[in-house]
């Protein structure tokens, strides 16, 4: 059975709008969005597509800019090991299962899933993040712990962030304080 979810967020701190298609069967996810943002003077608007698998990993990311200037293809193999478009391998993202595009909630979505978490339960991850509108990526140490069904709390484990993020019946976030909030 397929079904398609039609989210919007909108960042806090800044001016503009995602609006997602996330595509869900037996098989994984596809997730195409559109992304328009001005943020510190600087103005970006970007196209991304995440597909994954059905345990929630993302196994191709591909973000293009609508400038044409940029575009980065990653593809994970779902055990931790990821190669740029090309197929060259990136080592530096070794353990990443996860994506986290600094643009979207969309990703932590994806982690949510793929923990399965139970109340009270925490998981400790490395992410493939990606930085927009630079495309830059780095592995990156997080902290998910559900805290009631429908809350989770993130920690960046290499800085003092930490945020509790309330999500729908999908997982989908809902409201990331300071970041993002449901259109």
């Amino acid at each position: 059975m397929t079904r398609t979810l039609t989210p919007a967020w909108q960042p806090v701190d800044a001016d503009g709008m995602e609006d997602l298609v996330l595509t869900l069967d037996d098989n994984g996810f596809r997730a195409e969005s559109v992304v328009m943002r001005v943020e510190d003077a600087t103005r970006f608007g970007l196209r991304y597509t995440v597909t994954g698998d059905a345990q929630w990993r993302a196994r191709r990311v591909e973000i293009s800019l609508l400038d044409g200037d940029r575009t980065l293809v990653l593809q994970g193999d779902g055990a931790g090991r990821w190669t740029d478009g090309d197929g060259t391998p990136l080592p530096p993202l070794d353990g990443a299962l996860d994506t986290d595009i600094t643009c979207t909630p969309l990703t932590n979505t994806l982690a949510i899933r793929r923990l399965g978490l139970a109340i009270g339960e925490s998981a400790d991850i490395v992410s493939a993040y990606v930085t927009v509108p630079d495309l830059t990526i780095s592995a990156d140490p997080q902290r998910y712990k559900r805290l009631a069904p429908k809350l989770y709390r993130f920690e960046s484990r290499d800085s003092d962030f930490m945020c509790d993020i309330a999500v729908d019946d999908d997982g989908l976030v809902l409201d990331y304080p300071g970041l993002f909030r449901r259109a």
